[in-house]
This record gives C-alpha cells, structure tokens and sequence, in this order.
C-alpha cells in the first residue's frame, strides 16, 4: 500500500474534527498528484534531487463565500476628467426648484427623507449616455458600478424613486433643458442664426399584433372590467392581500389603457368620411396613442415622431417635440415655436428637406421673418400621370401650349387659341383656367392625342398663380446660395438623430402613451446637450483626493 492510500485509510477510520470540503479536495487532489508521481520512473536530475518526491505547488487560495469589510474612498472611484464629474458638476450649476418645491420633508419635522433631485437626475443623464434606460438595471448599477457608486456615494437607491422620478417632473424637465441651452448659448455654442429641424421615426413600446378594431377592443375591454371582480372574489377567498392588491392594480391598469384605446378609436373614425375604413380603424392596446408609420427600412411599425430642432453653429439641441403624425410637414411651425419658447427669440434661417416643403409653411414662416431653405416638391410627374389617364399623348401636355401674357391666352401646340376661362382662388394659389372653343376641337385633326374625351367642350389648360412669399421662396431655392446651404443639412440635422438612437440605444422607448413618451424624448435630448457641452467646453477641475 501506498502512502497515499495510507494517508486517506488513516482519515476514514476517525476524524478528530469536522474537515472543509475545500479542504478535503485539496488534499485529495495533492495524493492523487502523489500517487501518479510515484508510479512514473523517475528521470536523471542535475540539482541532485533524482528520487526524492517533488514538492506539492503552494498557490492562494479564493474564497468567496468570505464577507469582507472595506474602506471606500468615494473621490478615487472614478478619475478626475471622467463623464460623471462634469454631468454632476453641470447640474450643480442649475436652478432645481421646480423638483424640491415637490419635497414635503422639511428641516425639524418628521417625515422620511428623499434622494437629492440632483443625485437622480445626474443618474438618469448618465445612463442614457451609456445606452441604459432600465430603472431596475440603474438600481443594480448603484450597486457596484464605480460611476455610479460615485454619484449616489455609495448609497443603494430603490428602482421605483428611480423610475417614478424619470416621469413625475415634466415642468422641471423642460425648465433645465432651458437652462441648459442658456449656458450653452453664454459660451457661445448656441446662435440661432441657422436651425436644421428632421424628424425620426422611434418605435413605440408595442407590437403590430396590438392593434384591434373596435369590435375586440370592446370585448377585450368587458373581458378586462370582468378580471376585476375575480380579482375581488379572490382578495375574500384566502388569496393573501399584497397578492390580490397587485392583481387587482394589474388590472385595474389594463382597463384603463383599453378605455383610452377605444377613445382614440373614436377620434380616428371621426376623421375618416367612408364607412369602410371606419370599420377597418385599429389602435394598439398596450399603447393606444401609437401610430403605425414608415420606417428607414420600408416597413411599417408602431412609432412616434420626434422632431428635433439642430442649431448648426455646433450642432447643439434647441427643441424637442413628440408627435403622433405620420408626415413632418404639419410639424415645422410647432418646431419653430419651441425653439421661440427654449430660447427666448426666433431663429434667422430653418433649413429643412422637402417633407416639410409646403406652400402653407412657406407663407407660415414668411409671416414670422424666418427665411426658410428647403426643395420644393415637384408636383410636374404627378400632373403629367393626371394627364396620361385621361388619354392624353405626350406632345400635348400643358407644358406644350404657349401663354401669351398681354393677351391672356394660351396657344395649343397646332395654333388655336385657348381663352381666359375663370379663375378659382385659394390661400396660397390662384387657379386661372383657359379653355378652346369646342368647335376648334372637334375639327382639330389631333383630337384624339389632345382631349379625347371632350364631347361638348374644347381642350381646358391651368395657369397657376402662387402667392408672393411661394414665389419668392422658388426662385430663392433657384440660386447657388440656397442650394450650398441645403447641402449642409444632412450632416448636422441627422447628426443628433443617429447619436440619441446609435449610441444612447433609443431606438424604441420604454414608456407608453404620448405624454412618457415626450418625457423620455426630451431626457434623451437633455442628454445629448450634456455630452456637447462636455465636449466642447468642459475642462476637469483638480480632484484633492488626487493630489495625495
């Protein structure tokens, strides 16, 4: 018998103590390290060891079932120019009385007392910044991330203070956004003097397979009020209380979103005149105030619009709105307006791209003195396919018949004269209409190329007469000037767009309904705000704890 075998006999037989099963392992694994040693021939050595037992490697042994008391130095946690130090110093700088006027607890009375408001905020800014936007995640970060252990020093904050402050303090939200853009206009960054306003599509947090027409939203909705009352048969039936609270509150809670879908339903059938597509009218019932829109990758998802207002001196944020239209163009005038309400004054030029383009914007924007740049949609393709339906051949579209201005007449392209018809007048374009004598059409040997299909009545052509600031900004958009600044929009208005979805991660929100959803918007803005001001103006002050 080996000694190995000895050594675990000896063991076997009695134990005067308890032995670690660690331990025992250990030991295990050394005389069976032993036993096969002593098997092997052993090998001619020069140090003059040659038969004798090698010696068992001592190496550090990791326990990590061990508790273990540690001294924190809070200041050494994150380095002096590290992201979190300038977002708590920046917002050491702001007016937060919007958020403690909230506060009851007061000096020299009872009452628990809350996370400081900058503490959550500065929590919030810096999670976004990294991509983070889960409360519950936050929370577990204040844990043992280094960044945030610094920011609440050392001190674990519950998720639901986190979550619930991201969404209680709109007023507050939108009063540091301003300020925020105050110190960022003293020093310079901010002009006004042009804006680029785009519009993204964000994903809403709801699916396709949401989406009902009223029918089943009615019965989801009587199934849901009928969840309610199980729920209080159970809170009487031996189902614990906390159980029955929480079920009863889920419920209570689905109701309400299935009534506000079938609200929103109501207001979208209002706006539909066929019957048809009054049946065919669905809205989600997770998000009801979701709207299914294009995508960048032609599909279609439920979104929301967020349309964001770019100063391009430095490409800094002015405005943020939330909206749930499908098209940007009834959208420009919001944006300038909040860019007026953020700033204190209008911007001096908008660049735009064609969505927002229409004739009503342009009148709209003249009339606030804000000279807007942008294509102008070219409405000729569709008129000419207008045209083609009609049967009418290419050589006698409108473009083809010659206007005589000092006689007010058109000229067909066989010589007949076509003349002043009536007039239909609009906001922001006058139609003029000009029409051939049916007698000169009926003879006319190219009838059927022209206007087959006129029986009664010659071939009719319309002059377009555009208002003053339309046909300013047309031929505006015609020079080189205006044209070199549209080739600069792309660069600084979608340049926010892809920093807030690539690298914040917003590319669908966490919140439901328009409301969170524009709260949570504007936190991303707030944020992106904060990295350009980080970036370009902030200079990391001397930590003390880094001079020892």
């Amino acid at each position: 018998m080996s000694s190995g075998d000895e050594q675990i006999k000896q063991r076997e037989k009695g134990r005067l103590g308890a032995i670690d099963p660690a331990q025992m392992l250990m030991e295990w694994a050394a005389d069976t390290y032993e036993m096969d040693s002593a098997g092997q021939d052993q090998a001619p050595s020069n140090d003059g060891t040659q038969g004798r037992e090698p010696k068992k490697p001592r190496v550090q042994y990791i326990d990590r079932s061990q508790m273990m008391m540690q001294c924190v130095d809070v200041e050494r946690l994150v380095e002096e120019d590290h992201p979190a130090r300038a977002i708590w110093e920046l917002i050491s700088m702001l007016d937060l009385g919007k958020f403690y006027s909230s506060i009851k607890a007061v000096e020299g009375c009872a009452g628990r007392t809350p996370v400081d408001p900058r503490v959550l905020i500065s929590l919030w800014v810096y999670s976004y910044s990294i991509g983070e936007g889960s409360a519950r995640e936050i929370s577990r970060l204040c844990e043992y991330h280094p960044a945030y252990r610094w920011l609440t020093g050392v001190q674990p904050i519950n998720y639901h203070t986190i979550s619930d402050f991201r969404i209680d303090h709109k007023k507050g939200l939108e009063e540091i956004f301003t300020q925020i853009l105050g110190v960022l206009a003293a020093g310079g960054l901010v002009t006004l003097k042009q804006v680029m306003q785009d519009g993204t599509k964000i994903k809403a947090n709801a699916s396709s397979g949401t989406f009902r027409r009223e029918k089943r939203l009615d019965e989801c909705l009587e199934a849901a009020r009928e969840q309610i009352k199980v729920a209080d048969e159970q809170a009487q039936q031996g189902v614990s209380k906390r159980a029955a609270k929480a079920r009863k509150r889920a419920h209570r809670e689905k109701v309400e979103r299935l009534e506000e879908a079938v609200k929103q339903l109501k207001e979208l059938q209002a706006g539909k005149s066929k019957e048809k597509d009054k049946q065919n009218t669905r809205v989600s019932m997770t998000d009801p105030d979701a709207r299914n829109m294009k995508q960048a990758d032609g599909g279609y998802a439920p979104s929301y619009n967020v349309q964001v207002s770019t100063d391009a001196a430095n490409k800094i944020i002015v405005a943020v709105n939330t909206t749930q239209s499908r098209s940007d163009f009834p959208e420009l005038m919001n944006g300038i307006e909040k860019v007026e309400q953020n700033m204190g004054k209008l911007p001096q030029q908008v660049v735009v791209d064609g969505g927002y383009t229409s004739r009503e914007n342009i009148i709209a924007a003249s009339e606030k003195g804000v000279d807007l740049i942008g294509p102008m949609a070219d409405n000729k393709p569709q008129s000419q396919r207008l045209l083609k339906a009609r049967g009418i051949q290419e050589g006698f579209y409108s473009e083809a018949f010659t206007y005589n201005q000092e006689a007010n007449t058109f000229t067909c392209p066989l010589g007949n004269t076509l003349s002043y018809y009536r007039k239909e007048l609009r906001p922001t374009q006058n139609f003029h209409l000009y029409r051939a004598s049916a007698q000169d059409c009926n003879v006319c040997p190219s009838k059927e190329s022209c206007c087959p299909n006129n029986e009664g009545q010659g071939r009719a052509v319309m002059r377009v007469e555009e208002a003053a600031p339309v046909s300013e900004f047309i031929e505006k958009m015609k020079t080189q000037e205006a044209k070199a600044i549209y080739k600069h929009r792309g660069p600084v208005a979608e340049f926010p767009n892809a920093w807030i979805k690539e690298k914040f991660g917003v590319r669908q929100f966490r919140l439901r309904g328009l409301t969170k959803v524009g709260i949570e918007a504007l936190w991303a803005g707030l944020t992106y705000n904060i990295k350009q001001w980080i970036r370009l103006s902030w200079k990391p002050a001397l930590v003390p704890a880094a001079l020892g």
